[in-house]
């Protein structure tokens, strides 16, 4: 999508019955939001880098013991399958048990289908499976908003905190950032911090997916990521939003997922991120994601770096 072609959200179709804004037509049917990293972004991007540093946005993949929401922990067996030769078999594998991207299979707009209307799975899966996010990759400006930063240790990640659009625009001009077409946005709320903690303290953490910050799930943030055509969204608690959210503003996850496209990132491991961002007084850095290349997929470790 060039920038001339561009639909103000509030210009967008609205699916009345779920209340929700439709990008349908608008982008890539099977990219969604990647659609708008366009080259002409991506060239700009790589001038972020300046020292040529690389930091890995990934988890331990066993970190959240147990896993979140009911999920299944990875079981992990390494096998002599020859003289000297040596394999792993993963059982049990769920790609959003650690740091993950949300597809356009993840969610669906109730009777109304996924992203673009689809509403057959088997067409939806040859559609919109992460497969089509792995051969595009993911690659852009990536914008660290460091939220935890911002309010220091009065904000905590394991209550609900909801960040709206005028905090979120504050933080941003307080680190001297402006946002780009194609930019990835990513959100530190110093929840993985806080569950590295809590666990060194050997707390109890299987409640830890209950109750945590976010940002809003308002209209006014789902028109303020839209309008400022942010690519893609990543943030280091469980879902991007807060939770257990308030019902009268519905759920983000339907507002981006299957309305508009989005590719969202969770559990993303920013802290360190934080750090260099900080130190070197820069808050844009060069994002790298690599799906996996898994057919009809809703879901995908998100193989992220940041290179500073």
């Amino acid at each position: 999508m060039t920038e001339a072609e561009f639909c103000q959200y509030d210009d967008l179709p609205l699916l009345a019955p779920l209340g929700i804004r439709t990008s349908w037509g608008k982008l890539d049917g099977s990219l969604g939001t990647l659609d708008l990293l366009a080259d002409t972004a991506v060239r700009e991007a790589a001038q972020s880098v300046a020292s040529g540093q690389v930091l890995s946005l990934s988890l331990e993949s066993d970190l959240l013991d147990p896993p979140l929401f009911g999920r299944r922990p990875t079981v992990h067996t390494v096998s002599e399958t020859g003289r000297n030769i040596f394999e792993d078999e993963l059982d049990q594998f769920n790609p959003q048990s650690s740091s993950q991207l949300d597809g356009l299979l993840h969610v669906r707009a109730r009777e109304y289908g996924f992203y673009g209307g689809i509403t057959d799975h088997d067409e939806a899966r040859d559609a919109l499976g992460m497969h089509h996010w792995a051969q595009r990759a993911i690659v852009g400006r990536g914008v660290l908003v460091d939220v935890r930063g911002h309010y220091g240790q009065e904000w905590n990640p394991f209550e609900e905190r909801t960040l709206g659009v005028e905090e979120l625009t504050s933080i941003l001009e307080a680190q001297n950032v402006t946002l780009e077409p194609g930019d990835i946005l990513c959100l530190r709320f110093g929840w993985v911090a806080e569950y590295r903690a809590r666990q060194i303290r050997r707390e109890n953490l299987t409640s830890a997916g209950d109750e945590f910050a976010g940002i809003a799930s308002t209209d006014d943030m789902v028109r303020f990521l839209w309008n400022s055509q942010i690519a893609a969204v990543m943030a280091d608690n469980p879902a991007v939003e807060s939770a257990p959210g308030n019902p009268k503003n519905g759920s983000l996850h339907r507002k981006l997922i299957p309305g508009l496209g989005y590719a969202l990132g969770e559990l993303l491991d920013m802290d360190k991120l934080a750090e260099a961002c900080h130190a070197r007084g820069r808050f844009d850095f060069l994002f790298v994601a690599a799906p996996l290349n898994l057919y009809g997929a809703a879901s995908s470790t998100a193989n992220a770096l940041a290179i500073l």
